[in-house]
Order: structure tokens, then C-alpha cells, then sequence
């Protein structure tokens, strides 16, 4: 199932700030903006996935915890990308230095910011082609490390600036390489 993306006439134009009161009124339905400025409604997660998404979003905040080194985010946080386009990925990690070049203000709202190393669940209700197309549109602009996974394929895809796309068939954990030094993603609960 792919999601509805919802298109405004020209005339129309959503400032930033607009954006982000429209997603505090409508807390029910996560929306994110593409760079052309139109919209994707998405629907809530259901249990299972909600239960995997947070224990992936627990390893990293654990591991960040000992480390001390950036800011971890869970799939409720829109960060404006470079290109303009607003999204929210399952996990995020953003450097510390990064994170604090930032006002209140941008902190406080969605931050005009790319992390540097995002995960993507694939959801029942997702789109794989969409969400490769994300990871994609991640890396263009900015991330340096993204990690999608398709629970129906038991495959994770890992995402890296100037290097083609590795597939991994069910792997028990993968690595946070030079992004998260020492961080290893226990992926066992999800097989």
C-alpha cells in the first residue's frame, strides 16, 4: 500500500512554521513533505511494528548514551532536508557538534538539518520502491549511513554516499561503521 500524497495549487504556499503547526493539529496522521512541496499522509504504526521500531530506537540511545558523542530521534521528528523535503525516519542520529550549531528555535520545530545515520523500517503499509527512493534522497543529502529494513524479505539494505547499495540476507546485527564507532544494531528480534 502506498500512501497519499496530497497536492496543494501553486498558490498555496506552506512556510516551514505552517508545516509544522499542520502536523501538531493533525498528531494522528504522520506527514512528511517532499522536495516539490507536496505532501505524503501516512497512517500510525501498528503494534508490531511500533514494538521493533522502539527497540531499534533503544540500541542506539543506549549505545549513545555510553558515548555522549550526538542526539538520537525516534520516528516522530521531521527534519528539513537540503532539498527542501520534510521527513521523518524510523531511527536518526545526529552529531553532537552538528546538533549544537543549531538555535533553539530550529530545535524546537523541525530541525533544518540531515541526520548523519538514519534507519528505515519498512512498515506492512509501506512502499518498498518509496521508501528506497527516501533512503536514496537521505544520502543525497547528507547521510552517512542509512540502514533500511524489510522484515517481509528478511533483508537489510545499507545505504552509503558514492557506493552502490548492499543487501544482506537476515543478518543477526550490522555495524554502525566509522558513523557510530562501537555501535552494532542487534537485528535478532526482528527475524
Amino acid at each position: 500500500m502506498d500512501f497519499i500524497t496530497l497536492y496543494l495549487p501553486p498558490s498555496i504556499q506552506i512556510t516551514d512554521d505552517q508545516f509544522f503547526e499542520l502536523c501538531q493539529i493533525n498528531e494522528l496522521i504522520k506527514i512528511e513533505r517532499n522536495a516539490d512541496g507536496s505532501r505524503i499522509l501516512k497512517p500510525l504504526l501498528g503494534g508490531i511494528t511500533g514494538n521493533i521500531n522502539s527497540g531499534l530506537i533503544a540500541q542506539l540511545a543506549n549505545w549513545n548514551d555510553h558515548k555522549s558523542q550526538g542526539v538520537v530521534f525516534g520516528s516522530d521528528v521531521g527534519f528539513i532536508l537540503p532539498n527542501g523535503a520534510i521527513r521523518s525516519p524510523s531511527a536518526a542520529w545526529i552529531k553532537l557538534e552538528k546538533w549544537n550549531n543549531l538555535t533553539k528555535e530550529e530545535k524546537e520545530k523541525f530541525p533544518p538539518i540531515c541526520p548523519d545515520f538514519v534507519i528505515e523500517l519498512l512498515s506492512p503499509s509501506d512502499s518498498l520502491k518509496t521508501t528506497q527512493e527516501k533512503m536514496k534522497e537521505y544520502i543525497d543529502n547528507g547521510v552517512r549511513l542509512g540502514i533500511l529494513i524489510n522484515r517481509k524479505s528478511c533483508q537489510v539494505k545499507i545505504y552509503r554516499p558514492g557506493k552502490e547499495v548492499e543487501v544482506l540476507d537476515s543478518p543477526a546485527t550490522v555495524s554502525g561503521e566509522d558513523v557510530l564507532k562501537g555501535f552494532v544494531l542487534n537485528l535478532g528480534m526482528i527475524w
